[in-house]
């Protein structure tokens, strides 16, 4: 059934000056399809002032002020973990229109917005909904943003010697890590850094949470899969006497002895997908399995 007039939130990566072509085609699209459009401050100033484009604005926003039918993100992964963030609890789908390279979360490319836009008001396309990690430190939420789509490290600062992050798992220990640091990560979050740290690679949708240690001090440590309603408890000691924690490469320093939490939230994020995307695919073509490289 093809719905109505459909409002779309508009967020996106204010570094891009060289996409502008690319952003007024995606802009140019929506307007002409009789969508309200609901603009990010930052992105607004960033394409009026910065790329001195003509944006068909319904209304410019700020902070949680919005509501939409979609969320769109214009840029690549790391923009669309920012706008997830943004989305936070208001179940908005998000579609990821990615300015660069195939991303796995944004992976529609403007040339096809027009198509992708049909297909959303026709409705079809699905949407996959993706656990989030909390993190709370000393009991509160850690900064403003305290929830990850993609993954919670815990590292060391700048050039200070590694850190000692003790784990227990639901209340029972489960070792002391000699590290630069730790990662916890959603499904989601597999394929990004905790990928790069030698952790597997999870299907999203897998109901479960993944530990794995960046530079570990021992090679015995090994990434560990653990239940998505498992509560994780690290408590860190450090020379410097203090820590950051990256919640989706937005990192907070902490002081030694802040005890974190951490744990699913009770919310998912909704991530739209074209009813022709597949991840496997996706998978296959980031990770150039079967290419042969000579």
């Amino acid at each position: 059934m093809t719905q109505g007039k459909l409002k779309f939130a508009l967020f996106g990566n204010i570094y891009q000056a060289r996409k502008s072509a690319a952003i007024q085609k995606v802009m140019s699209s929506l307007s002409e399809s009789g969508a309200e459009l609901y603009v990010d401050r930052e992105y607004y100033d960033f394409l009026t002032e910065d790329q001195l484009l003509d944006v068909p604005a319904t209304k410019v926003f700020e902070g949680d002020d919005f509501e939409a039918d979609f969320a769109i993100s214009m840029g690549g992964d790391g923009t669309f973990l920012k706008t997830a963030s943004r989305v936070g609890k208001k179940q908005i789908p998000i579609l990821g229109v990615n300015m660069g390279r195939l991303g796995f979360l944004a992976d529609v490319i403007p040339a096809d917005i027009e198509t992708c836009l049909r297909s959303l008001r026709e409705g079809d396309y699905a949407v996959e909904s993706r656990a989030v990690i909390q993190v709370e430190a000393g009991g509160r939420p850690l900064g403003d943003m305290s929830c990850a789509l993609n993954d919670v490290a815990v590292l060391k600062r700048d050039s200070a010697s590694m850190i000692s992050i003790r784990a227990c798992i639901d209340g029972e220990y489960l070792t002391t890590y000699q590290a630069d640091g730790l990662i916890v990560s959603t499904p989601t979050g597999s394929t990004a850094y905790s990928l790069s740290n030698g952790g597997p690679i999870i299907v999203p949708g897998t109901g479960v949470l993944l530990m794995t240690a960046v530079a570990p001090h021992s090679l015995n440590i090994r990434p560990i899969v653990i239940p998505d309603s498992a509560e994780v408890t690290l408590d860190v000691e450090s020379r410097s006497h203090s820590f950051l924690v990256a919640i989706d490469g937005r990192s907070e320093k902490c002081r030694e002895g802040t005890r974190l939490r951490l744990r699913r939230a009770p919310y998912n994020i909704q991530v739209v997908k074209r009813s022709s995307g597949r991840y496997f695919s996706t998978l296959r073509e980031k990770m150039m399995w079967g290419a042969d490289l000579r």
